[in-house]
């Protein structure tokens, strides 16, 4: 599990960090619970709003991180099904400024030839966010250059529940039968289908837990904790939780083989 930066790169600059990346060992797939906003906000004696509306540039710098480097898929962790348990103001505002957010990046994702997409249970979002999420998916469907996914009401559980329903009304259409039930016939009733499971899970703000987040998705993925808070969590960051991972020997179960000298 994850880990303070080591101190052994803390003095180095953005670029020399940038310098010890290794393009064969980047993750193909991030993911990110974007965690600490509201403790932001409260630390500088501002409304908690405030703290989420600064995390939308760390997004932004996340993106653009991303495009540089290669990386083909991020995926974020935006408003999860407990969080309708939020006060109505907050989640108000919240829904404001992902409405926001879609209406004025759309033509900057299309410029960077971002794909975005949103999974959880969409429907009960309000029409106003829906008919902002519906029109950027169908605005940056065509573009490959990366895939931004948004998780919105979502939850790891429900996700699979909603696999489960789905697969269950195609066995009773007769399109699946039990004995072709597997791994990757479920992968392909998930959310995040078609896309790889994220190779990189990375949560801020110094919570040691994946909150109901890809519970199947992430199975094999590799987990780094920060204690920045998501307002705080920019380029160098960034850089320091990919430096990490690269580190990390991914054996999905097996040992690896080795050679006697």
């Amino acid at each position: 599990m994850a880990q303070t930066p080591s101190s052994s790169i803390d003095h180095l600059s953005e670029h020399e960090l940038t310098a010890k990346l290794e393009p064969e060992l980047l993750p193909k797939h991030v993911a990110v619970i974007m965690d600490g906003n509201g403790r932001w906000a409260e630390l500088r004696r501002l409304p908690r709003i405030a703290g989420h509306r600064e995390g939308i540039n760390s997004v932004r710098e996340t993106i653009t991180q991303c495009l540089e480097l290669g990386i083909q898929a991020l995926t974020i962790y935006a408003f999860s099904q407990e969080n309708w348990n939020r006060p109505t103001q907050e989640i108000s505002a919240l829904m404001g400024l992902l409405e926001h957010y879609l209406s004025t990046e759309r033509a900057s994702l299309i410029e960077q030839r971002v794909r975005f997409r949103a999974i959880g249970r969409l429907e009960l979002l309000p029409e106003s966010a829906q008919h902002w999420v519906h029109t950027t998916e169908k605005e940056t469907a065509h573009l490959d250059k990366m895939v931004l996914t948004v998780a919105l009401s979502y939850g790891g559980r429900a996700e699979i529940v909603d696999a489960v329903r789905a697969l269950l009304d195609d066995a009773r259409a007769g399109a699946i039968q039990p004995e072709q039930l597997d791994e990757a016939t479920i992968q392909r009733y998930l959310y995040t289908h078609p896309l790889p499971d994220p190779d990189l899970l990375i949560r801020t703000s110094g919570e040691t837990r994946i909150s109901n987040f890809l519970l199947w998705q992430l199975a094999y993925t590799e987990l780094y904790f920060t204690p920045t808070l998501w307002p705080d969590f920019r380029r160098r960051e960034f850089l320091l939780a990919l430096l990490e991972y690269q580190k990390r020997e991914r054996r999905f179960g097996r040992i690896l083989s080795t050679v006697s000298s």
